[in-house]
């Protein structure tokens, strides 16, 4: 990555106010505007829906060129989208009736498994994008690698690109592996070449990766491909907006809170100006009724209003590393539990403890799963991965380049067995260390084991001050 580039991303980060480097005018008697209201890893998030619709159906009232597109991860982090029977099933009903136009795939829509996706991606009205995804014999029907849409005078060409770094020596999105392995993925950088001319090609007066990449490959690609108008982008979870090259460089945060909104003035095919803004969906008073009066209806789940536990004070995610291992191994009745530190999600808050909370902890449908390994497989995986994981049933003691688990304060001898509970997306991702074949996979979740360990073992969270996250 070239210096400058990360200056650019730490002031992405650090920094709140807006950054474009082309001013924005009024178009001339040549030229048009065109407005792109855009999200991004909304996580299962339903209720500003309403407010977006109404945001974009005010300014279609008054301008013709508006477009609303989704950068990715559209599920993951709500049980009411991700836990329904249909999964995934709300998520894609509230997009449509908001009146989406594109979509790229983003990592997280990959966590139900194939056979969900095909489900959702047949029950979307939009179009998806990815270029560099083939579904192969999934049964997931394959999105067009560009889309170009007419809207008024103007044809607008979507790119899709999807991330593929999620495990290390394959080319995934980061998911579950076990649930991408009919698909074939490709670096987004190894197929640029062959879009070079794709603006040209299909007569777009405007070209636009909508991208599920992150900040910093957005912005390199921005460098590296200016052919590009505009680079919509998610992952990263940053509100964005930079501009390189003259491209403007965007992302809308995450989980629902903003919206953001790209105008660009084209004049033949060139971007003569561009604007960027974002709204604050918190702060946004009105919205469509008739979908508010929708997403209500599918927030109304008692089902996950019952009572299992109580938290004796607010608990951050080091602190549920605890209780989240403590409750698998005693559940499983294993030696030792570890889960990594991305796998929880969410806090829970002093008082009662709802399944609600605890779907909204865990919220990726993994199994729970037993290995039986020596005591030196287990050392060889901490110190050869440098996983970085959250641990209770045993201790680390670094003896020179050795490390020696303890139990109970004693040293387990390196040849001793020792039984292992966690979630089945870590021997997929690590499966060198954990070969399927020895896998004793159970017939819950992790969050249903959780789920059912506060209903039968013990109900009360208290792990205030504990942090027992280890990574060698």
């Amino acid at each position: 990555m070239k210096p400058y580039l990360h200056l650019l991303l730490a002031i992405v980060i650090l920094s709140c106010g807006d950054h474009t480097a082309i001013d924005p005018e009024q178009p001339t008697d040549s030229a048009d505007t065109l407005t792109i209201f855009f999200i991004n890893d909304q996580h299962g998030q339903l209720s500003n829906f309403a407010k977006i619709k109404h945001i974009v159906d005010k300014e279609k009232a008054t301008n013709e060129h508006v477009l609303l597109v989704c950068a990715g991860d559209m599920f993951s982090g709500n049980p009411i989208v991700d836990q329904y029977e249909k999964k995934g099933y709300p998520m894609i009903d509230i997009m449509n009736k908001t009146g989406f136009d594109v979509s790229v795939l983003g990592n997280h829509e990959f966590d139900y498994g194939p056979s969900h996706l095909k489900d959702r991606v047949l029950q979307a009205e939009f179009d998806w994008v990815c270029a560099n995804v083939d579904m192969k014999n999934s049964g997931v029907p394959q999105p067009d690698p560009f889309k170009t849409l007419t809207i008024g005078n103007l044809n607008v060409t979507f790119l899709g690109l999807v991330e593929t770094f999620g495990k290390p020596g394959a080319i995934i999105p980061a998911t579950h592996p076990w649930r991408v392995t009919e698909m074939q993925f490709r670096r987004h950088t190894d197929i640029l070449a062959k879009y070079r001319t794709l603006k040209e090609d299909e007569g777009a007066d405007v070209l636009i990766a909508l991208t599920h990449l992150g900040t910093q490959n957005d912005l390199e690609l921005a460098e590296i491909f200016p052919e590009l108008d505009a680079v919509i982008g998610g992952h990263s979870h940053q509100k964005v907006n930079l501009t390189i090259n003259e491209t403007p460089v965007v992302q809308a945060g995450s989980y629902l809170a903003l919206l953001g909104r790209l105008d660009l003035i084209v004049d033949k095919a060139r971007i003569t100006s561009s604007d960027v803004s974002f709204i604050d969906l918190h702060d946004y008073a009105e919205r469509d009724q008739d979908l508010a009066d929708l997403i209500a209806t599918y927030n109304n789940a008692p089902q996950f209003n019952e009572v299992i536990g109580v938290a004796l004070s607010d608990h951050d995610r080091n602190e549920l590393g605890c209780f989240y291992t403590t409750a698998l191994m005693d559940y499983l009745q294993v030696d030792m539990s570890f889960q990594n530190g991305g796998g929880i999600r969410s806090g829970i808050d002093a008082g009662d403890i709802t399944t609600l909370e605890i779907y909204n902890m865990d919220p990726f449908n993994n199994q729970s799963v037993i290995f039986t390994m020596t005591a030196q497989e287990v050392s060889d995986f901490f110190t050869e991965s440098r996983a970085g994981v959250h641990v209770s049933g045993v201790d680390f003691q670094q003896n020179g380049s050795t490390l020696v688990l303890y139990k109970d304060g004693k040293a387990i001898p390196p040849e001793d067995l020792v039984t292992i509970g966690i979630n089945d997306y870590i021997p997929a991702v690590y499966d060198q260390y954990f070969p399927l074949e020895k896998a004793e996979i159970q017939g819950l979740t992790t969050a249903e084991t959780i789920i059912a360990y506060l209903k039968t073992i013990n109900a009360t969270l208290d792990d205030e001050g504990c942090n027992r996250y280890f990574q060698y």
